[in-house]
């Protein structure tokens, strides 16, 4: 009886301490969204504008200078692309700077700096999520593309973004705290990125050792689950969820292990 009455006690404070972690994370991102937005205008929405609009842009621009990627619509190839984009360079670069401007809720007992950078992901990578929704569902009741084939690859492709982009932007978030240098460099090495990232191709078009290059890269698995599931049949998709799985899982492990001992060399301002 003894035995059973203490793992119900261990049950029961652990959800305790989920309800508090689901409360302070609610807490924060409410925090960051009013004073990232503000309360005025449209306040939030441009979370969600934002990524909608550019989205929007770039598939037109590319409809205008041609119909067709090797055989597949630009407007369904532009959004397979361009979102996961968004997801990746909002989620990863706006972690950066994050942790010097909330370490004054650290005085909190039960707020941490991990707490702050998963707020600000999850407020990024809801807003994008939206978007994504809103420019699909809108461009495909005005007939521009066809109905995803398969939603479980496109959501898996989408939750590995997210997940990568979030440990990614641990690291970056923790090492610009010691070399302030590394800020600088976060947007030049996202634009840098962008031609092996798997946004402009797929495995399939390539030579078959670029093939084996391309699939170093964790956002092209990203990339080819999203097309498969956007594209059906009409692609031949190469990933491997078990080394992108292994990349997500190291870089979340060392960017939650830089977050843990960068606290001393975070300023007050």
């Amino acid at each position: 009886m003894e035995t059973v009455s203490s793992k119900s006690n261990k049950d029961s404070l652990f959800l305790t301490g989920l309800r508090v972690q689901a409360r302070v994370l609610g807490a924060l991102v409410m925090r960051e969204m009013i004073t990232r937005y503000g309360r005025e205008n449209i306040g939030f929405l441009w979370l969600i504008l934002e990524p909608m609009i550019l989205t929007c842009g770039v598939m037109l621009m590319w409809t205008l200078l041609k119909h067709e990627a090797h055989g597949l619509t630009v407007i369904g190839f532009v959004l397979s692309g361009y979102m996961p984009l968004t997801l990746w360079r909002h989620v990863s670069s706006h972690m950066v700077s994050c942790l010097r401007h909330n370490i004054p809720l650290m005085y909190h007992r039960q707020i941490g700096l991990a707490d702050a950078l998963i707020a600000r992901a999850l407020l990024e990578i809801g807003g994008t999520t939206f978007a994504l929704v809103v420019v699909y569902t809108g461009a495909s009741l005005a007939g521009f593309i066809e109905p995803f084939k398969d939603i479980g690859l496109i959501l898996a492709g989408w939750l590995f973004m997210a997940w990568f982009s979030f440990g990614v932007g641990l690291i970056l978030a923790a090492l610009s705290e010691i070399f302030e240098v590394v800020e600088k460099f976060v947007a030049p090495l996202q634009y840098l990125m962008l031609p092996i990232s798997g946004m402009f191709f797929m495995v399939a078009w390539l030579p078959h050792d670029a093939q084996k290059l391309a699939l170093y890269v964790p956002t092209v698995h990203c990339y080819e689950m999203f097309r498969a599931g956007t594209f059906g049949n009409a692609v031949k998709p190469f990933y491997d969820i078990s080394y992108l799985f292994t990349c997500c899982l190291l870089t979340t492990a060392v960017g939650l292990y830089l977050v843990e001992h960068v606290k001393k060399h975070i300023k007050f301002e």
